[in-house]
């Protein structure tokens, strides 16, 4: 099968969209698909082109297999408003431009959060009468309210009127949680064109391993600290200040808090730690995707946090699946949902409602004094991790793919002149 992929953020870059699309499209060009992914020059979240790429008209590369071409877009950092917009738009025409020329592909996918490029997709599938997959990994544009980047607007209601358009004209839907899906349902959108694959992790590239003591050496931790890690994204959406508040709660120098990753939030955040003077709490920044199991390895606890929104109910954040490959206990501060479910559920470690810090900071207490308990989520955590595997989410969205592409086919065959 010849898949096209639309999807703005893809490696180098390192955030979820960027190691989702690319892991499980290693698995499917192993599987001797023919994968092509147009994407854009790597610049998130900065909005500065990395070393050794050129925002340029055109480029092409191939990664293990996949053929992925990089066209030009106005480029933004992940943050403000206007800018990102035109970021989204330049991406969507450049995407669809460039997907015009691209040989004969059997289906067109593509990725959200930023619906734009869904447009692109759904806009490529109908002129080369294929069929067009959807994947949804976030409820946008509702989440840009729920992060607080945008107000509600006439602009935003014509958004949701062209995102239930794409959800109607495709030939599939694929949701990375079940709460997207009963979102869809109650909107509208036929339960039986919308499957739920859900995120998961690279074993290979995740699994236990002993601290890296020359990489604590580096960032100065201490082999007796006990580090509570958030490592990802520090962004609009995860509502960092709440750790801060917790770290200070804690105020002890045996607990260390570790936040590695760039983001939008993150001078914010680095400003206000040095305001309030607080000792420990270590930022770090940006790292390659491979260096990032080291930074696992120096954890006694994976954090997980997320604002509190109702909408994060819904989401599901990749970093418990890289935690259960590490074999780690995972503390949750997030909406009660679809996350709380899971960690609940394969009882790998403890829930607390988001926006709480007192909570937060009783957890952790909890945690550290309890090394049994640790040892109990930890073992969890590693036994349920193959449930989640980046092999086995490819297998089930290229199972997803293949079943619209012969529904469109025998569509096709019965109307020769319907456009799949």
């Amino acid at each position: 099968m010849d898949i096209l992929f639309l999807a703005d953020n893809f490696p180098p870059e390192k955030n979820a969209q960027a190691s989702r699309v690319y892991e499980r499209a290693c698995y499917w060009a192993k599987w001797g698909h023919r994968v092509t992914v147009i994407t854009c020059a790597p610049n998130f979240p900065e909005g500065r082109v990395y070393p050794g790429y050129r925002n340029r008209l055109y480029q092409a590369e191939e990664m293990n297999g996949i053929r992925v071409v990089r066209v030009k877009t106005f480029i933004s950092a992940n943050r403000g408003k206007f800018r990102r917009i035109a970021d989204f738009l330049s991406y969507m025409l450049s995407a669809f431009l460039t997907g015009l020329v691209q040989k004969h592909p059997d289906v067109v996918v593509a990725t959200s959060p930023q619906f734009f490029a869904a447009v692109a997709g759904w806009a490529l599938a109908r002129v080369k009468r294929k069929p067009f997959v959807f994947e949804l990994s976030d409820l946008w544009p509702e989440s840009i309210v729920a992060v607080g980047a945008m107000k509600k607007s006439m602009v935003l209601g014509w958004l949701e009127k062209v995102e239930l358009f794409l959800y109607n004209q495709s030939a599939a839907v694929v949701a990375l949680t079940n709460a997207f899906k009963e979102n869809l349902v109650r909107r509208g959108i036929p339960a039986e064109k919308i499957a739920v694959v859900m995120n998961g992790v690279d074993l290979q590239r995740y699994q236990p391993r002993s601290k890296d003591l020359a990489l604590a050496e580096t960032w100065g931790i201490s082999p007796d600290e006990f580090v509570v890690s958030y490592i990802g994204t520090l962004g609009m959406a995860h509502g960092l200040r709440n750790v801060l508040d917790c770290a200070e709660i804690i105020d002890c120098t045996r607990v260390r808090f570790l936040l590695v990753g760039p983001g939008a939030e993150r001078e914010t955040l680095l400003g206000e730690a040095a305001l309030r003077r607080m000792r420990n709490v270590t930022f770090i920044p940006a790292q390659p995707k491979e260096r990032m199991p080291g930074f696992w390895s120096l954890s006694d606890i994976a954090l997980v946090h997320l604002k509190n929104t109702p909408l994060f109910q819904t989401v599901i954040p990749s970093k418990i699946f890289e935690a259960m490959g590490m074999g780690l206990p995972i503390l949750l501060a997030a909406p009660e949902g679809e996350a709380s479910r899971i960690v609940l559920t394969e009882n790998n470690g403890m829930w607390v409602q988001a926006g709480d810090p007192k909570a937060l900071a009783a957890a952790i207490r909890l945690l550290e004094g309890n090394s049994e308990l640790r040892r109990t989520f930890a073992h969890n955590s590693l036994a349920g991790a193959p449930r989640h595997s980046r092999e086995r989410q490819a297998r089930e969205m290229i199972f997803c793919i293949e079943q619209a592409v012969a529904l469109a086919g025998a569509r096709n065959q019965m109307n020769p002149h319907r456009i799949a």
